[in-house]
């Protein structure tokens, strides 16, 4: 089983210096290399306080310039928001500076905030996701693309950056929700499932998903991805402590409103921390992670994302986190 670094939005506002935040992202891509992770994958928000937060073009750009062959995802990038043939030109772009070691995560996004400020309506984000994402594809294949859809168009266009993986990286689809998983079957993509949706959820939503790829005529792809809100810690007095941090990321969450979900997981997020975190979350010693996420290997992932920081930890906590998880998570994972 592959395993993936998640980076998301958990470095609190003013608490350290822009600069030294990059440095920090930049020792921890470092060591997770180091310690045997296969995917470095980096989130998208705009707008997010309480943290502070780069944004995803720049900084795998960054990184794929760093030794090592570790692959780059974005995870995920909020495709709604944003212009479809700019996105298909900077994917084509980083894809080449990483020679083919960069994987497309797209997802709908659940901010109104966001929606506010890039003059796009929430209610038209799964619409605009499909639309975007067929017009990437033929950005990237076509000699010419004329494109007259409800809310992109493009005439006689001439694509001018072309992928280095072909036809294109391979694309990861977000989804919390039963519609959401359903749009992913239709397209074809690879599942990618949030962090929170419990393990009977899981199960019916995979059935849900084959289901809608089977009546759209496409194969089961060979990879299904999961990502988690993960601690491992040896003593009880960290992993009291990992559930202090959670539950601050989590409070933020509820504050923001986790549009997009299905009614169980909005109910966990804004009101039962307690159930999200003893049925979703995967926190415990080395052996009972590994425990945890082979169970999701068993359910046919091939590749989990696990976020190793949260808000009030300290660079040397974080470092000691990769390094643990290194020694004697990750071999366990990849012989699975």
């Amino acid at each position: 089983m592959r395993v993936g670094y998640q980076v998301g939005h958990v470095v609190q506002r003013d608490s350290i210096d822009h600069q030294q935040q990059w440095q920090n992202h930049l020792e921890q891509f470092r060591a997770s290399r180091d310690a045997g992770f296969d995917i470095y994958c980096w989130g998208h928000h705009y707008l997010i306080d309480p943290f502070q937060h780069f944004q995803p073009w720049p900084v795998l750009a960054r990184l794929a310039a760093e030794p090592g062959d570790m692959q780059l995802a974005t995870s995920v990038l909020l495709l709604p928001l944003l212009n479809p043939v700019d996105v298909a030109e900077q994917a084509a772009t980083l894809d080449h500076i990483a020679e083919g070691r960069f994987t497309l995560g797209i997802g709908l996004g659940y901010r109104p905030e966001e929606f506010e400020a890039f003059g796009t309506k929430m209610s038209e984000r799964g619409a605009r996701c499909t639309e975007a994402l067929g017009l990437m594809r033929r950005l990237w294949t076509d000699d010419e693309v004329t494109h007259h859809g409800r809310y992109y168009n493009v005439t006689g266009a001439r694509p001018t950056a072309r992928p280095y993986q072909q036809p294109h990286p391979k694309i990861w689809q977000a989804a919390m929700s039963d519609p959401a998983v359903r749009r992913v079957g239709r397209s074809g993509d690879i599942l990618y499932v949030g962090p929170a949706q419990s393990n009977a959820t899981i199960r019916r939503q995979i059935s849900l998903y084959h289901h809608t790829l089977e009546e759209n005529g496409h194969d089961v792809p060979e990879d299904m991805v999961i990502v988690r809100e993960f601690f491992c810690a040896a003593t009880r007095e960290a992993l009291d402590r990992a559930r202090v941090n959670l539950a601050r990321k989590y409070e933020v969450y509820a504050q923001h409103g986790l549009h997009g979900a299905d009614d169980e997981l909005t109910r966990k997020v804004t009101g039962d921390l307690e159930t999200l975190m003893d049925d979703t979350f995967l926190v415990g010693s080395p052996e009972q992670c590994v425990e945890q996420i082979a169970a999701y290997h068993e359910m046919g992932f091939t590749d989990v994302a696990i976020r190793l920081f949260y808000p009030e930890m300290s660079q040397a906590e974080v470092m000691e986190h990769i390094d643990l998880v290194g020694r004697e998570v990750i071999p366990a994972l990849h012989a699975l």
